[in-house]
């Protein structure tokens, strides 16, 4: 009996062919590393360019605000952490928002990028973000959880990994 339904459940992520679910599944990452990329380059370019928010103290500055949030946080110690200097705690999620963001965009070390995406989100959420009531008002874990598919999938289409997987592939066919 034939049936019009599909029963696969693989697609091939290289190589042509297939109908435009093939094409939508090859794809469907994209979207979220360019968002997720966009959005951790503008997050760390945004606190370097914010002359008060790389101090130690003042209004809106990461001092204050990590003063503020200190007793709220599920790991207080963590925030302890930072409390011993500010603004180097600033200035390495600044810098590690856009290392982030630059290899997720471009999917190099996609897989390394979107874990220290993951890594620095879980750290906002159990700080920053912890107290939001209800919790789903914290933005933290949800970028914690889009960042979980990169982690996994890495960047398999339109990106350095995959160029850089092609060319190895090449060489070693190349070869007997």
């Amino acid at each position: 009996m034939t049936h019009g339904m599909r029963s696969d459940t693989h697609t091939p992520h290289f190589g042509g062919g297939g109908d435009w679910r093939d094409t939508a599944v090859r794809y469907a990452l994209l979207p979220l590393r360019i968002f997720l990329g966009v959005t951790f380059i503008y997050a760390g370019l945004d606190k370097l360019t914010d002359s008060a928010f790389m101090k130690d103290a003042g209004s809106g500055s990461i001092g204050d605000m990590m003063r503020a949030i200190r007793d709220s946080s599920a790991i207080p110690a963590l925030v302890d952490l930072s409390l011993k200097n500010p603004v180097a705690f600033g200035y390495t999620i600044a810098f590690g928002e856009l290392a982030v963001g630059i290899g997720t965009l471009l999917g190099l070390f996609a897989r390394l990028a979107a874990l220290g995406g993951a890594l620095i989100s879980l750290s906002l959420w159990l700080t920053v973000s912890w107290a939001s009531d209800p919790y789903y008002y914290g933005n933290d874990l949800a970028y914690l959880m889009a960042w979980i598919p990169l982690v996994l999938a890495g960047a398999p289409l339109l990106s350095v990994d995959a160029a850089l997987r092609s060319r190895r592939r090449q060489r070693t066919d190349g070869y007997p």
